[in-house]
């Protein structure tokens, strides 16, 4: 045995605080669920009958929440389904730099600089056209797993 105090350092997360784990069997359509480590939303929930083997299984097809892509799972209705933990927040746009990032009003007063404009051509369209005539907008930021995305747009008024 050595001496040596031994240092570890931990830049791995297991991302616990992110999902919890939710019985397949009970996901329903409109719900979310973790997909090849992607937030989705379930677009369709089709569950098999009983086989010789003994498990029913539940076929899920989601959509992306942040990417718009479509992905498919099967997982014995019996076990554990990772689903993330969604959240909306509404802050008031402040401002948008050159380089595509939005600064944006928190309900605490603080100033948050950290997101881009969201790829979506209609929605940034929709953005860029009311900053331009002055107008008050309050955008719906979608936060799931670490990640957050612009989803929608809200007039409040000129102002």
């Amino acid at each position: 045995m050595s001496d040596d105090d031994h240092q570890f350092e931990s830049k791995a997360d297991a991302g616990a605080s992110k999902t919890f784990p939710q019985q397949a069997g009970t996901i329903r359509k409109n719900g979310y669920i973790v997909i090849k480590a992607r937030p989705c939303k379930v677009v369709e929930v089709s569950t098999s009958k009983t086989g010789k083997h003994g498990h029913a299984k539940c076929h899920f097809v989601g959509i992306d929440i942040f990417s718009g892509k479509k992905l498919e799972d099967i997982v014995p209705s019996s076990h554990n389904c990772d689903v993330p933990h969604v959240t909306r927040t509404d802050y008031q746009l402040i401002d948008i730099s050159e380089d595509g990032f939005v600064s944006l009003l928190t309900e605490s007063g603080q100033t948050k600089d950290d997101l881009k404009l969201p790829t979506d051509e209609q929605l940034l369209a929709q953005i860029k056209a009311g900053f331009d005539e002055g107008k008050d907008l309050v955008v719906t930021v979608m936060s799931a797993m670490g990640e957050e995305q612009i989803c929608s747009l809200k007039d409040i008024g000129p102002k």
